[in-house]
């Protein structure tokens, strides 16, 4: 069944995460995705190991990292500066509805593959540039990586413990979330241009994306001046929202409301907590979470992560595991809801490779998976000589 973006040509000059996380979503969602790489791959073909071994147990250039976000691709392995490379991309511009990059503002330039040129010889070209920090601005020219924009856009200093160092996210979730930002600025634009004829260009930054979503952390310090501070797993506005340890692993108790939290006392055989003055409401308990939060951590530390989970479950208590990545991918509700899936890719010893699915559920179209992330440079020869034939 085809897609919702079936038809749609994306040409992607995009590397590492952002720029592909995003590709890959609009492969997903049927989109024809060209992915132009040199001639000795993306960059995260070597972020590894793990790698996919192939028939002779030698670690081939599918990385796990590269894998994460370019399935559903074809893969053009080229030399950019070379003149004829560079006229080859331009008709593929021509041919295409989006064109995607992450190069250093400016960068594409020299090769007549930036946005301005592109834009003005195809005038219903999507275009979108994704960058560390933008087309404008003072620090416009500076390079941007995930761990920089968690950094600079303020996420990694309210992460981590309070009286430790700041810490960063365990993903580069600065790059897929900008990524998934950009994807929706794109569909965005589509709709523009299937209304109008018209094309745009979309400047997206990793920092101005990581600075959106502080959501109710940047609104915090918006509303009262004061920025917040690093408070480990305990949420800055409700309490108790947090992990707590049991006596053979974590629990997350995450009490939304007053009545939950009297029911959170019945479970604990406390019951006279709830109509203490201190404890009553969720303001007071925020004034009080350094007494009360002890208090919850040691009823709950003689009891099994079992226990507290069927205990907090039966009364409607907010409550769940800390799933290793393990115990997360292979859980029943994974299986499930199809997180997990297998792709042919005959270049490996397996045979097949394993990722992670798609979060969308359609109803009517549904995301489709028509093939593995490619070896460097698979599609070149088909890809090229497709474009000749319609020349």
């Amino acid at each position: 069944m085809p897609g919702p973006l079936d038809g749609l040509v994306v040409l992607d000059l995009s590397r590492i995460l952002a720029g592909p996380t995003c590709t890959q979503l609009l492969g997903d969602l049927g989109a024809e995705v060209i992915k132009i790489e040199s001639l000795a791959g993306d960059d995260t073909r070597t972020w590894g190991p793990p790698f996919v071994l192939d028939a002779q147990g030698a670690p081939t250039d599918l990385s796990a990292y590269f894998m994460s976000s370019n399935r559903n691709k074809k893969s053009v392995a080229v030399d950019l500066t070379d003149p004829e490379v560079q006229r080859m991309l331009h008709d593929l511009a021509g041919r295409a509805d989006v064109v995607i990059e992450n190069f250093k503002p400016g960068g594409l330039k020299k090769y007549g593959l930036d946005h301005e040129t592109l834009c003005a010889m195809y005038p219903g070209l999507v275009y979108c540039s994704i960058t560390g920090f933008g087309h404008t601005g003072p620090n416009r020219d500076k390079p941007g990586y995930d761990l920089m924009a968690q950094g600079y856009g303020g996420i990694m200093s309210i992460t981590g413990e309070a009286g430790r160092e700041p810490m960063k996210v365990g993903v580069g979730v600065a790059d897929v979330v900008c990524g998934l930002y950009a994807a929706t600025g794109i569909l965005a634009a589509l709709r523009h241009r299937d209304a109008t004829g018209e094309g745009q260009h979309i400047d997206i930054a990793l920092v101005d994306a990581t600075m959106a979503w502080l959501v109710n952390q940047g609104l915090n310090y918006l509303t009262s001046g004061v920025s917040p501070m690093r408070a480990g797993n305990a949420h800055p506005n409700i309490v108790p929202y947090q992990v707590f340890a049991t006596s053979d692993g974590y629990v997350i108790v995450a009490v939304g409301n007053d009545s939950q939290f009297a029911r959170l006392c019945d479970y604990l055989g406390q019951p006279g907590w709830a109509g203490d003055p201190r404890f009553a409401t969720n303001t007071a308990r925020l004034r009080h979470r350094e007494t009360l939060v002890p208090m919850i951590a040691g009823q709950l530390a003689a009891r099994t992560m079992q226990d507290v989970i069927d205990g907090l479950e039966a009364r409607k208590v907010p409550v769940g595991p800390v799933n290793t990545v393990e115990q997360a991918l292979e859980s029943d509700q994974a299986q499930a809801r199809g997180m997990t899936i297998t792709l042919p890719a005959p270049q490996t010893a397996a045979g097949e490779v394993r990722l992670l699915g798609n979060p969308l559920k359609f109803s009517r179209t549904p995301v489709s998976y028509r093939s593995a992330p490619p070896s460097t440079g698979a599609d070149t020869e088909a890809v090229l000589s497709r474009l000749k034939r319609d020349l």
